[in-house]
């Protein structure tokens, strides 16, 4: 069924259905296991965020939806329509779904109009199709661009004109492959902000696979944490950074200090080096205690600590201190941080996190999420 290009984006799914689902999916190259049984659903309007570190399957996971990688076992379905299990294929020009990558690959003999409007049926009026490309155009803030060429572009306006292109023929799925990577940090989160609105202002369901936990927080509706080949969890952003699963999730969804979980008492407070803090979810297969930066309060009572180093952000800073007994602890303070070698005293603020699991292997370098 051709897309239309007049009409408003509808609502493909039928009732019962997903926008897209990822059932029991499996991937291997060799050896190795890309993807592990990995289960999505995503509803029709929505944004996910696949985010994990650098070889745990996001990236192959986002190809078996283009259609550009065959799946070994499983089931993909966008909108209601099977578009691979084991022993069928659709190619990638049939299944309708429209990727961005990394870098815009706009086509340089093109005008930006001519490459946002490239995937539009050549069938539709002339009228018809310039007025989606101007609609697109505004949408991404490029509004009254559309003869200037590629070369006259920046950077970040050439993937803007990529996502209006990705947009044009209304997909029933748009796939975002890391598309700021290549962009100054400045830029990006101008950029990430206003890709969000565009494809939610156009009712575009999409999939946004990403390393950057800051794209992925501010962004997504959703966000699905991988680690080797598998889902950890799923849930909202919020969900996700303050209610992790499990440590590892805690460990590389933000800057996380974890201490192993003695027992609670009846009031449901745990010792810890920062002293007795409270504590939500504590299953009984809890083993650590969960405190974030921003829990940590600096003042000149509490717990002793000296400030071992401080990493200035402008508007806050990270503060790595060490306890007496060498423990060390983050604070995020303000924009105007303790010196380096300074004491201080510290106490827990909130209740804190009880979660499961061990740390097997170095966990992440936590990444600030911004």
């Amino acid at each position: 069924m051709p897309v239309t290009t007049d009409a408003p984006r509808a609502t493909r799914t039928s009732v019962g259905t997903h926008a897209v689902e990822v059932i029991g999916v499996g991937k291997s190259f060799g050896p190795v296991r890309a993807l592990d049984h990995v289960d999505l659903h995503l509803d029709d309007g929505g944004f996910l965020a696949v985010l994990g570190p650098s070889g745990c399957g996001k990236t192959t996971l986002l190809r078996c939806l283009a259609g550009f990688e065959r799946i070994d076992e499983g089931r993909l379905a966008v909108h209601g329509r099977a578009v691979a299990l084991p022993g069928i294929h659709l190619p990638p020009h049939r299944r309708q779904v429209a990727v961005v990558p990394q870098e815009g690959a706009l086509f340089p003999h093109l005008s930006v109009a001519d490459n946002v409007g490239f995937g539009l049926p050549r069938r539709s009026p002339r009228a018809q199709r310039s007025r989606r490309v101007e609609e697109c155009l505004e949408l991404v803030g490029l509004a009254g661009l559309g003869r200037r060429m590629p070369h006259e572009l920046s950077g970040g306006q050439q993937q803007r004109v990529a996502l209006a292109r990705a947009l044009a023929p209304r997909p029933p799925l748009v796939l975002l492959d890391e598309p700021f990577s290549a962009l100054d940090a400045s830029l990006r989160v101008e950029l990430r902000r206003d890709v969000r609105d565009a494809l939610h202002a156009d009712g575009a369901t999409a999939i946004l696979v990403t390393h950057d936990q800051g794209e992925a927080l501010s962004m997504a509706d959703q966000v699905a944490v991988m680690r080797d080949g598998r889902v950890h969890q799923v849930a909202p952003p919020e969900e996700v950074y303050a209610a992790p699963v499990d440590a590892w999730v805690a460990s590389f969804v933000g800057e996380a200090d974890l201490f192993p979980v003695p027992g609670t008492d009846a009031e449901g407070l745990v010792d810890t080096p920062l002293g007795r803090v409270e504590v939500t979810g504590g299953a009984d297969d809890a083993t650590h205690v969960l405190v974030r930066p921003e829990q940590v309060v600096l003042d000149g009572h509490g717990i002793p600590a000296q400030v071992r180093t401080v990493d200035f952000h402008g508007h806050d800073a990270l503060v790595t201190l060490a306890l007496d007994d060498g423990t060390l602890v983050r604070s995020r303070s303000g924009a105007h941080p303790p010196a380096v070698g300074a004491r201080v005293g510290l106490r827990v603020q909130g209740a804190c996190r009880a979660v499961p699991g061990g740390l097997p292997g170095p966990s992440p370098a936590p990444r600030p999420a911004r």
